[in-house]
């Protein structure tokens, strides 16, 4: 799956150039925090997608984050994007979650289309802040 993220997102380096140790997949796998779901034909990854949900200070509720959604060039445009957000609203929905949030790139019309199917959308800032050191 990280291969097809890396060739969707045209950033291999980030999705391959350090691939974590299966030790560290399966525990991250093994959380019911961490949503991984691949669509398959003739048993090849065609599409992926990965979620986290976030418990909530404020109440007694969750968030789910939907983070990378890929779908191989060659097969997009079929329902496979929309059928693994419809699975993972159904995860959602079983997790007791409030709400599932996803950010796009102005600069990436086809995916704030199928977002707009699911939802609304809102206009926010989105910071990157550096750990210290």
């Amino acid at each position: 799956m990280n291969a097809l993220f890396g060739r969707a997102f045209e950033d291999l380096e980030r999705y391959e150039g350090a691939p974590p140790q299966d030790l560290w997949l399966a525990r991250l796998l093994a959380r019911d925090t961490v949503t991984a779901l691949v669509a398959t034909i003739d048993e090849t990854v065609v599409g992926g997608l990965v979620a986290y949900r976030l418990d909530k200070f404020e109440q007694a509720t969750s968030e789910i984050c939907l983070y990378d959604l890929a779908v191989e060039e060659a097969h997009r445009r079929r329902g496979i994007a929309s059928a693994l957000i419809s699975r993972l609203q159904a995860i959602a929905a079983e997790a007791g979650a409030s709400v599932i949030f996803v950010q796009a790139d102005y600069s990436d019309p086809p995916a704030i289309a199928l977002y707009e199917r699911f939802g609304s959308r809102e206009a926010v800032l989105h910071f990157d802040i550096k750990p210290a050191g």
